[in-house]
């Protein structure tokens, strides 16, 4: 005997109506943050953006998953794609959902970190990746609970300041002021360096 729901449908009844544009749907995107702790200090893997939004700016490789791959297959693809590089399995860091974290639409991404001996990498870029290059992270106090990001690399310097909130709706930090970095990613990069060994 088949279930059937309040409405009296079996499943086959009910996706036979079923109409997935009734509900509103994010795209879905997969970033990839890419560290080099070998030297003094740490250093991440950036993609200057070739279009826009965010045109010029400096991002981590990534961008949006298809329907036939998974969130993981999209972060190692979009990573071959932007820079080159092949043979590196992140793992999931977090996903961000703010509404209007990506001017174009309901974005949601599903962040990626690997950490990697850079020496052994060549980064190329390519796709929509006007360029890409490490940057050196230095991260300072300069209050409670608020931080300074300097990223220096490729002949420009990147800054950001956030604090660190409890609870927050989108992860743990807050930007209140960014010059450099794409969309969000300096309180995604301020959460992977939390999570450095």
């Amino acid at each position: 005997m088949e279930l059937r729901d309040r409405n009296g449908l079996t499943e086959a009844e009910f996706l036979a109506q079923y109409q997935p544009g009734d509900y509103p749907r994010p795209s879905m995107a997969a970033d990839v943050i890419i560290m080099n702790t070998a030297s003094p200090c740490p250093e991440v893997l950036l993609i200057r953006r070739g279009g826009h939004p965010c045109l010029g700016q400096w991002a981590f490789p990534g961008g949006f998953v298809t329907p036939n791959e998974t969130v993981g297959q999209a972060a190692a693809r979009e990573l071959q794609e932007e820079t080159g590089i092949t043979g590196i399995i992140p793992t999931q860091l977090f996903v961000y959902s703010q509404p209007g974290r990506d001017p174009r639409t309901w974005v949601m991404s599903t962040v990626h970190m690997a950490i990697v001996d850079r020496s052994a990498l060549t980064v190329q870029a390519g796709d929509d990746a006007d360029d890409a290059g490490w940057f050196r992270i230095q991260r300072n106090c300069v209050g409670e609970n608020e931080y300074t990001l300097t990223l220096t690399g490729k002949g420009e310097v990147l800054t950001a300041r956030v604090r660190r909130v409890e609870n927050g709706d989108d992860g743990p930090y807050v930007i209140l002021e960014n010059h450099g970095l794409a969309f969000d990613h300096a309180k995604i990069l301020s959460l992977a360096l939390d999570r450095l060994p």
